[in-house]
């Protein structure tokens, strides 16, 4: 199983920023392209007050900061030179929605994707959404909010894919009361019989559950998915959790444990969150750097059986 997508994160709500311009970018996105990345997601477009574009409504309604940089329109325009599918993903008030306001977070978000479909949506790499208010277990009303804001986003842009990344509520997210693998599957049975048709893709993140137990989870995402119609893909964190600093880029053999357990499984797709912080070359860690040379000395030895 090798990588062929990443999540972009450049609001770094929980990992430092890069600070990065339109130069380092560009030689990113090379980068990605040479390392077989072809589809990139922006996993938020904003969190808080801080946002990727100068979005009127956001910047009105949530008195967010204006940006110094439009990196929407950025990655919109290295997606397009570099051949990427770029999925856009909606702001997350870091609020409403955890505190059961749905119908607010739901009428913000539904703004934000009229305003950017018009002003961006004529890119050619603009090819999907990705609804990003991560959940583990069925809570009230979030399936709700991901069907209605999915069937929205599809219909506002001639049914481009949606796509969520939620996680697995395992023994890292929460040592006192981790999920059982039955509660896991019966749990998110109910989530996508909710969703069907609204959401396309799940890319469930592959890090909260041990090592070997993520086989066991991998199998039920992809059986579940199949049921309701939707594509399995995995999303290999490129970052180490077992690690008492947050977040720092992972041990080169438990990403490739991760892999092989997702390639034996047959999942669709392998996406990571995320390349350029964890595994870039250019990364500000240079243990990413070695992380990169790592992986792509496995990417070479599949390629060439």
């Amino acid at each position: 199983m090798l990588i062929t997508g990443t999540f972009l994160d450049e609001i770094s709500h929980d990992i430092p920023h890069q600070n990065w311009g339109e130069k380092e970018w560009d030689r990113d996105f090379a980068c990605m392209k040479a390392t077989g990345i072809d589809t990139v997601i922006l996993i938020r477009c904003g969190h808080k007050r801080f946002i990727t574009y100068p979005s009127k409504v956001l910047m009105g309604q949530e008195k967010c900061f204006e940006p110094s940089m439009d990196l929407v329109d950025l990655f919109l325009r290295l997606s397009d030179r570099y051949g990427m599918a770029f999925y856009f993903g909606l702001y997350d008030s870091g609020n409403y929605w955890h505190n059961q306001q749905f119908a607010k977070e739901l009428d913000l978000s539904k703004a934000v994707a009229e305003e950017v479909w018009n002003a961006y949506g004529h890119h050619p790499s603009f090819k999907g959404w990705y609804l990003n208010c991560e959940i583990s277990r069925a809570s009230v009303g979030m399936a709700h909010l991901y069907r209605d804001l999915g069937n929205f986003v599809k219909s506002l842009s001639g049914n481009l894919p949606t796509l969520i990344s939620p996680y697995i509520a395992g023994i890292k997210a929460n040592p006192d009361n981790a999920t059982t693998i039955a509660e896991h599957e019966r749990d998110w049975n109910s989530i996508l019989a909710e969703i069907q048709g609204a959401v396309d893709i799940v890319a469930f993140q592959d890090g909260h559950c041990l090592y070997d137990e993520l086989p066991d989870y991998l199998a039920i995402n992809l059986a579940l998915a199949k049921k309701y119609g939707m594509k399995s893909w995995t999303n290999c964190e490129s970052f180490d959790r077992d690690m008492p600093i947050r977040f720092l880029p992972i041990k080169w053999d438990k990403m490739r444990l991760k892999l092989e357990a997702a390639g034996k499984c047959g999942v669709d797709k392998a996406i990571t969150f995320e390349f350029s912080h964890f595994m870039s070359p250019n990364s500000m860690y240079s243990s990413a750097h070695g992380l990169y040379d790592r992986y792509m000395e496995y990417r070479q030895k599949l390629l060439s059986h």
